[in-house]
């Protein structure tokens, strides 16, 4: 008798469990075709809404719920070709933190930004060419204002080149890795951004400058200092 009850209560628990799992579809804007799909788990929380934006009967944007009332993912399909290419990622708060997005539609997610509690950029990653790895890192500032930015031209996985900006995004200097040994070895300094003032050298690659250019206005070499013995002491200098 105990026996045939217990069953019987499984049995009933199971039924409402499966009862309680289900998908509601929702016609919004009331044109007679459903635009809206909410999957529901089976102890009847929210795991997933799907939505058709543009009314094409296809679903171009997916809120992923893992717990809570507020989604910590959605996906989306921006040019409505089945292919889903962006993602933002939220916090438990539901603050954006990371958007992933296929900038070229080429199937390939190239585009990451990331995002500080103030809802802003503080850093974006692109794969220019496609091959899966980052090769573009920018650094942004509080106030949303670009302070560097680090490239991997060679495609290697190492950056090789390395841009510093001022207060007004003004392009300050650039260095450069010209032998892939991770370490700058040419450095470029500049007003507003193109003026071309130095340009220095480590030519050893021993770490150490030994080679200094400066420029005129017209962009023309006007001194050059060297150090030829590498002892960090300049004993040439040439005026143009």
């Amino acid at each position: 008798m105990i026996t045939t009850i217990y069953r019987t209560a499984l049995l009933l628990v199971m039924l409402c469990t499966v009862a309680q799992a289900a998908v509601v579809e929702l016609d919004s804007d009331f044109d007679g075709k459903p635009d809206q799909w909410h999957h529901k788990k089976d102890d009847g929380d929210l795991e997933k809404m799907e939505f058709d934006k543009n009314g094409d009967g296809k679903v171009d944007q997916i809120e992923i719920y893992d717990e809570g009332s507020k989604p910590s993912r959605v996906k989306l399909d921006r040019n409505f070709d089945g292919t889903f290419d962006q993602i933002q990622y939220y916090s438990k708060d539901f603050l954006l933190t990371k958007i992933e997005k296929d900038s070229q539609f080429s199937g390939i997610m190239d585009w990451h930004e990331f995002y500080d509690s103030d809802n802003k950029v503080s850093r974006l990653e692109i794969d220019q060419n496609g091959n899966g790895k980052i090769d573009v890192f920018q650094y942004f500032s509080e106030n949303g204002k670009l302070l560097k930015i680090e490239f991997d031209t060679s495609h290697d996985g190492n950056i090789d080149r390395w841009e510093n900006f001022g207060k007004n995004e003004n392009l300050q200097s650039v260095a450069f890795d010209t032998n892939s040994d991770g370490n700058p070895d040419q450095w470029q300094y500049f007003e507003n951004s193109t003026l071309l003032q130095k340009v220095e050298h480590d030519s050893n690659y021993d770490g150490k400058i030994d080679r200094w250019e400066y420029f005129n206005a017209s962009g023309k070499v006007e001194k050059t200092e060297l150090d030829r013995n590498y002892d960090g002491k300049v004993d040439l200098v040439k005026k143009e």
